[in-house]
């Protein structure tokens, strides 16, 4: 095995691990952008939900990443469009639903 496929495998762990961490709703720190906000902002999103949203993005993204890894990065021309447009469709759904899905319902009485 070369060094690029040792590097890919790598990268598939790590992606596994932090798609773990997501998913269970514990890792609102590994999310750019949110963990940077002021308590105000954050209060105005579901954290547990946003966490699991971009951990099923990020689990997407990594089956992605292992199935070109298996193939190593000469996969048949049938499923070559995988790799930019399967990144690309999973990083506009999550942006969308992030936006969407996860923000905290306020009641009427709040305001």
């Amino acid at each position: 095995m070369n060094d690029q496929l040792w590097i890919s495998w790598v990268l598939v762990v790590i992606l596994v691990i932090i798609s773990f961490i997501l998913l269970m709703g514990k890792g609102g720190f590994l999310i750019a952008g949110y963990n940077m906000q002021s308590k105000e902002k954050k209060q105005k999103y579901n954290a547990k939900r946003l966490c699991r949203v971009v951990g099923g993005g990020t689990s997407i993204i990594s089956v992605i990443l292992t199935v070109a890894t298996l193939y190593r990065f000469e996969m048949p021309l049938a499923i070559s469009w995988i790799i930019p447009w399967g990144l690309f469709g999973i990083i506009v759904i999550v942006g969308i639903l992030a936006n969407t899905i996860c923000w905290r319902k306020t009641s009427t009485a709040d305001e």
